[in-house]
């Protein structure tokens, strides 16, 4: 595999909260220039990296629940619905590993099910399932939940927690 056609699953990610416009259009730019398949941004910065990128193959996914989780399901639908309305085609949720970790699956799975709907397959969702936090049985089980729910894809990290 070539370096161009790595790059094109790659997720060029700035998520950092002392961010700026001016960050996020380097962010777009190294995009672009790279051929990444998206840029990954706060929720505050999707209307921006969208007008930055919209002549270009490179989608906007934001971030939601980021980086705890720990919101409820009905928070996480709205900012879906709203970062989709506001340019996201795809959508990194962070799983609540608190539920998971004390075995609340059927809310775990809610939580899940909550943001596929909101998305009405308007964009891809991919769910964060931290897995420096969690042991073998319950990565097994978040993925498990993920796919139960119709999550498009699962990511291992958010890079905010103790590893990747």
């Amino acid at each position: 595999m070539n370096k161009e056609s790595l790059a094109s699953y790659i997720d060029h990610t700035f998520l950092k909260p002392e961010a700026t416009k001016k960050d996020i259009k380097r962010l777009c730019d190294e995009a672009m220039e790279y051929g990444f398949a998206s840029v990954c941004v706060n929720p505050y910065y999707i209307s921006y990296a969208r007008k930055c990128i919209e002549e270009y193959n490179v989608k906007v996914c934001g971030v939601l629940g980021f980086p705890l989780g720990s919101t409820t399901c009905d928070v996480k639908a709205f900012e879906a619905s709203e970062m989709i309305k506001n340019g996201a085609d795809e959508i990194d949720m962070v799983l609540n590993i608190g539920a998971l970790k004390e075995g609340s699956f059927s809310y775990v799975k809610k939580d899940i099910k909550a943001v596929v709907a909101a998305c009405e397959n308007k964009a891809l969702v991919k769910v964060i399932i931290e897995t420096c936090l969690l042991n073998k049985d319950e990565i097994v089980k978040a993925c498990q939940l993920a796919r139960e729910a119709n999550a498009d894809f699962v990511k291992t990290s958010t890079g905010f927690s103790t590893g990747g």
